[in-house]
């Protein structure tokens, strides 16, 4: 008995398609949107305000004591400035934190953010499977 392969192929781009956006993905089906990395500046500002307000601060104050101003600490826990290590230091000082605290608790916030987003990309990515037959042009 012979098996015969079907006539029909299955082909897998080697390049991503490109969907115009809301058609969703090329089979039909929405594709997850890439994750993106966090900025080093946005994770500095998320845990310069989550510090500061977790010590029930305020801006003004927390600027005084670090001895910068309060409009650019403000733009520092948003992540529109990226701040000297000087300027760093002083910060973490004023909440009470070291520089390498600082960019410690960064440093996790970072870890956490690819921790969840390697999770969602593997549960929203399709499983390709072939059957031993790859043609690449």
């Amino acid at each position: 008995m012979s098996t015969q392969a079907p006539n029909e192929a299955r082909v897998i781009p080697l390049r991503p398609q490109t969907s115009p956006p809301g058609s969703g993905g090329t089979n039909g089906t929405p594709q997850a949107p890439a994750p993106k990395e966090p900025l080093w500046r946005d994770l500095i500002g998320d845990v310069l305000r989550r510090e500061r307000l977790a010590q029930e601060r305020t801006l003004k104050d927390v600027a005084e004591e670090a001895r910068i101003s309060m409009p650019y600490l403000s733009e520092l826990e948003r992540g529109r400035k990226e701040a000297s290590s000087e300027v760093l230091a002083a910060a973490a000082k004023a909440l009470g934190l070291g520089l390498g605290d600082l960019l410690s608790l960064a440093q996790d916030e970072l870890v956490r953010h690819n921790t969840r987003s390697r999770s969602a990309h593997r549960r929203s990515a399709p499983s390709a499977r072939t059957n031993g037959l790859c043609l690449a042009a």
